[in-house]
């Protein structure tokens, strides 16, 4: 165990030297890092699937499911497509230095609130070698400094990945060690790591309950999380059934395997009969398993769909897999009660036509995303304009919802005087 001790301080001093370099970087210099990855992304895609493929191999052997086995895999579009997001990192502006707000005091002390990076950022995800090059851009685009643990069945992509970070910061005349990739897969690494509170400032996990929970259980460290993705979409009586339907299929069949795929169905009664038989049909054809209540029951087997009857476990479950929940409600009080009793605040969507249902919903579900007419798939940091994110936060202090780059600073106070003096 000293052995982990001691790797994981080193990895948190170099990581905490080189934080001051991270705080004092310009954005020219930063978006220089993520522009030059970018390239090095694509220059070396040949080398990453290969390095990939021996993590692919390994994680066969060991039994990981298609979805885990799919999050794991690297590909040329994928590449392209985290070259694709260092580049929009690059242009979005600058997080540090803004000024939050000011005032000038009755006696002329002048105040300013301005944000600041938060240091060193821990990262500890699992099985998808994309969150190391998204960690690295967003964590070092906010002038912080970050150690990034990914899992043990993508180890030797994500070393490949750190290597580029690593020349790409160097290109830019900013410490190599400012992004580290743990060099070692050991649980025990992360628990060292997770201690050291005196020099590493936020922890960020990204993967299943079991991950967040450990982590929560072992950090001394401020933690940025969410325990789980019970994500709804309510299909209120006055939705339109065709709309409806195709929502529901993007946010269960898009990618089940994710925190932002719906995992409940939830259906006003007086739409039920009409709503129902087409959309169950077309959840089946797409190889969806359906957990029912008895009232959807009952519209399934008229219908010729087979269902799985409910259990109270089901609507308290995160599957990530092709399985769904689906359960008939009398009324919008029922659904906003369903979602705020079994939900995890993370995504919730309404499909409606009615304004009022709407900003009912919006205002009542306390969710960290609640939609209207639209996929639980969308709660993403790319596709609200944030470029990449860091993780999803379902908390309520500091930052909530898809965190990126601002999620990823704090603020100090610049207080101005003249010789002011407290009277």
């Amino acid at each position: 165990m000293s052995k982990f001790r001691d790797l994981a301080l080193n990895l948190a001093i170099e990581a905490e030297t080189a934080a001051p370099a991270m705080a004092a970087a310009d954005g020219g210099r930063k978006n220089a890092v993520l522009l030059a990855l970018a390239d090095l992304l694509e220059k070396s895609a040949k080398r990453l699937i290969a390095a990939n493929l021996k993590d692919l191999l390994a994680a066969r052997k060991a039994g990981l499911s298609p979805a885990r086995l799919d999050r794991l895999t690297l590909n040329q579009r994928r590449i392209s497509a985290m070259a694709d997001g260092a580049r929009q990192v690059a242009a979005l502006p600058d997080p540090v230095g803004r000024v939050l707000d000011g005032a000038v005091r009755p006696n002329g002390l002048r105040l300013s609130r301005i944000a600041v990076p938060l240091g060193v950022i821990l990262l500890v995800y699992e099985s998808r070698p994309n969150v190391t090059v998204d960690a690295a851009c967003l964590s070092l685009k906010s002038g912080n400094a970050c150690i990034l643990r990914g899992g043990r069945e993508a180890f030797i992509s994500n070393r490949e990945l750190g290597r580029l970070v690593s020349r790409a910061l160097k290109s830019a005349g900013l410490p190599e060690r400012a992004a580290q990739v743990a060099g070692a897969p050991d649980r025990e690494l992360v628990t060292s790591l997770l201690a050291l509170d005196r020099h590493i400032d936020l922890v960020v996990p990204r993967g299943g309950k079991e991950l967040v929970a450990e982590v929560l259980e072992h950090s001394r460290i401020p933690v940025l999380k969410h325990l789980e993705g019970i994500c709804h979409t309510y299909v209120d009586a006055s939705a339109d059934p065709g709309l409806a339907k195709r929502v529901v299929l993007n946010a269960k069949t898009d990618r089940p395997s994710t925190c932002n795929a719906t995992e409940t169905l939830l259906v006003h009664h007086d739409l039920a009969g009409v709503f129902l038989p087409d959309c169950l049909a077309a959840l089946a054809g797409a190889g969806v398993e359906i957990r029912a209540d008895p009232a959807t029951e009952t519209i399934a087997g008229r219908a010729g769909v087979n269902v799985v009857k409910a259990t109270e476990e089901d609507w308290k479950t995160e599957y990530n897999e092709l399985i769904l929940s689906v359960k008939v409600v009398p009324d919008l009080d029922s659904a906003i009660r369903h979602i705020n009793s079994y939900g995890s605040r993370h995504t919730d969507a309404i499909i409606t036509s009615s304004l009022t249902a709407a900003e009912r919903f919006q205002r009542e579900v306390d969710s960290s995303s609640v939609m209207v007419n639209a996929s639980t798939r969308l709660a993403d940091g790319h596709e609200y304009g944030l470029g990449a994110e860091i993780g999803i936060s379902t908390g309520k202090l500091h930052a909530r919802g898809p965190v990126g780059l601002e999620g990823l600073t704090t603020y100090k106070w610049l207080v101005e005087g003249s010789g002011h003096l407290r009277e």
